[in-house]
C-alpha cells in the first residue's frame, strides 16, 4: 500500500495551479490516481438533466480531483502549511509530525 502524507479529513492547502493558496477539507483520496479531492477547490461544472429525483435539472458545481503532490498540509497546531516527518513511538506506531512546530498531528 502506498503512504501518502496526507489523508481524508485533513486540511491542506494547494500549492501550485489556478487556485493556489485556498485552503479545504479532503473528501476523498484516490490512491490508484495519486490524486484528491478537496473541498471547494478546483470547482468543474457538470450539466444535468431532468429527472424524478431532481425535476430541476442544471447546472451543479462539484470539487474535481487535483494531484497530491499539488497540496500540502496545514498543521493544525500553527496553521501553517508543512511538509510532513514520519515518526514513531514508544510502541513502534508511526505518526505524522510538523517539520514547522514539530508536534504530531494525528
Amino acid at each position: 500500500m502506498v503512504k501518502f502524507h496526507v489523508k481524508s479529513g485533513d486540511r491542506v492547502e494547494l500549492i501550485s495551479g489556478d487556485d493556489r493558496g485556498k485552503r479545504g477539507k479532503i473528501l476523498e483520496v484516490r490512491p490508484k490516481a495519486g490524486k484528491v479531492i478537496v473541498e471547494g477547490i478546483n470547482i468543474q461544472k457538470k450539466h444535468t438533466r431532468p429527472t424524478q429525483t431532481n425535476p430541476q435539472g442544471g447546472i451543479i458545481d462539484t470539487p474535481g480531483p487535483v494531484d497530491i503532490s499539488n497540496v500540502m498540509l496545514v498543521c493544525p497546531h500553527c496553521t501553517k502549511a508543512t511538509r510532513v516527518a514520519r515518526v514513531r513511538d514508544e510502541n513502534g506506531k508511526a505518526l505524522r509530525q510538523c517539520k514547522k512546530c514539530g508536534k504530531n498531528i494525528d
